[in-house]
């Protein structure tokens, strides 16, 4: 069973990694990966608002698969593959072999999870490594030996340079060690403690680049609220409303079992792993208070790993009957009716940046490219090949100019159409042709004979409120 699980895992993973295009945070991966290691090295913390370990590892990975999206984006897929065999021993340890497989099944089918198994990020990775504390956690709590005890030091280090929010999960875990342990848990605590003081200048240095302003952008109790619902079917999909309602239910339902059905062995493997994850999410949310404000889904990721072996502990309880497998195996065909419906449906995927790279198609002289929003020009410059951003007081002559326009739109953001730029009035230009889809619009224009770009034309009244980005495309050679 753990088998056939671990495949629908890996099919739900690797079936669909070219599906999606990459959007502005993937795009600004493959540029750090193109990079020599010592300048991609350099460029993090002026780019990234994490540490740099998936990077590096990410780097060794493209040196053999490329940095297109299947070559790219598999290794997050064999990360998130691998974390299911991982929560079912979680389960199998902390509770039952029943609990596992069903815990391993509920990671398996997960929408969220599937969701950064398939991007070209550290989320992944992230949440193998956190799992891993977990699987190696009880077995330091029970014998404190030195391979142990070293094991947990080594994942949670791991953890924390992969993602700073893995500190969340990993005090509460040096904590436990401590009190049960005192003086023999002091070294391995020690150790995670010097990587995480040994990354805390390049965290300075991030949170000065604000680069996670985006977040602040939202209501926090409305990010608060998401957390759960996006644990539970992911961002968005075809008939997400229903699907959130159905899910609820099933969840709560397992919540009452393992409050009311379980045994208390049942019970007292699978309340120390809801109190973890409950603090992975508290702590962030209660940060801001302070102003230091970083909370959204993604970013408390590690606390989906033992919140659903908590949650299987229910389904699977001896007392629970049919009803509560029958109930797990629902959530998980939810969970893959949901990762279905958004392979096949663009509105719900991730910024079509290479369709609109297809639809353009190779440039006959000096394109122009007019891209709202600005962010645009970094995946525009991975499927473009020379595409660069136009500078201040360059005057290259273009005969063809396209205006593109996206819906901005972040992870957790609800679909809207695309924002149709107003077609510029530019003298000289023949009307443009006009392509539109589901999720972006582009306006070409073409000049003959080619002609300079005027910047108070393209960034004035013509484009109104749109704040747009100048990028420049050679000719194909």
């Amino acid at each position: 069973m753990l088998a056939g699980i671990v495949v629908l895992a890996a099919a739900l993973r690797f079936a669909t990694l070219d599906t999606q295009s990459y959007w502005f945070d993937e795009a600004t991966t493959v540029h750090l990966l193109r990079m020599d290691l010592g300048g991609m090295l350099a460029a993090i913390p002026d780019s990234e608002s994490t540490p740099p370990l998936y990077y590096v590892v990410a780097w060794l990975w493209t040196q053999l698969f490329g940095t297109g999206e299947v070559g790219l984006r598999s290794l997050s897929a064999l990360a998130g593959t691998a974390t299911i065999p991982v929560v079912y021993a979680i389960g199998a340890r902390a509770i039952s072999a029943r609990a596992g497989l069903v815990a391993a099944g509920l990671a398996a089918a997960n929408p969220l999870l599937v969701w950064y198994s398939q991007e070209a990020r550290a989320y992944a990775l992230l949440v193998l490594l956190s799992a891993l504390t977990l699987l190696v956690l009880p077995r330091a709590l029970e014998r404190p030996t030195a391979r142990n005890l070293a094991t947990w030091a080594t994942l949670s280090a791991l953890a924390v340079a992969t993602h700073y929010f893995a500190a969340f999960l990993m005090l509460p875990e040096a904590v436990w060690l401590l009190h049960r342990w005192r003086a023999r848990a002091v070294v391995p605590v020690g150790a995670v403690a010097v990587v995480a003081l040994a990354l805390l200048p390049m965290a300075i240095e991030q949170a000065e680049n604000d680069g996670a302003r985006f977040i602040r952008g939202s209501s926090e109790i409305g990010r608060v609220a998401s957390v759960p619902k996006q644990f539970l079917v992911g961002y968005d999909a075809p008939g997400e409303v229903i699907a959130t309602v159905l899910a609820a239910g099933l969840a709560l339902f397992g919540v009452y079992l393992l409050i009311r059905r379980a045994t208390a062995q049942e019970q007292r493997g699978a309340i120390p792993l809801a109190v973890l994850a409950a603090v992975v999410v508290a702590v962030p949310a209660l940060l801001t208070i302070t102003g230091a404000d970083y909370l959204v889904t993604r970013n408390v990721i590690v606390a989906l790993p033992p919140l659903l072996v908590a949650l299987a502990a229910g389904f699977a309880s001896v007392r629970a009957g049919r009803a509560g497998p029958a109930a797990a195996a629902l959530l998980a065909a939810i969970g893959v009716a949901m990762c279905v419906g958004v392979a096949l449906d663009k509105r719900y995927q991730r910024d079509d940046w290479r369709g609109v790279a297809e639809r353009l198609g190779p440039p006959r002289g000096t394109r122009l490219l007019v891209v709202s929003p600005v962010n645009g020009r970094i995946p525009l410059e991975v499927y473009l090949p020379g595409a660069r951003k136009a500078r201040p007081e360059e005057r290259a002559l273009f005969t063809e100019m396209d205006v593109v326009g996206f819906a901005p739109r972040g992870p957790g953001d609800a679909p809207h159409a695309p924002r149709p730029p107003n077609p510029p009035t530019l003298p000289g230009l023949s009307p443009p042709e006009r392509i539109e889809t589901d999720t972006y619009t582009v306006l070409r224009y073409r000049s003959s004979p080619p002609r300079a770009f005027e910047d108070n034309l393209l960034y004035g009244s013509s484009l109104g409120a749109v704040q747009a980005e100048l990028v420049v495309q050679p000719p194909a050679r």
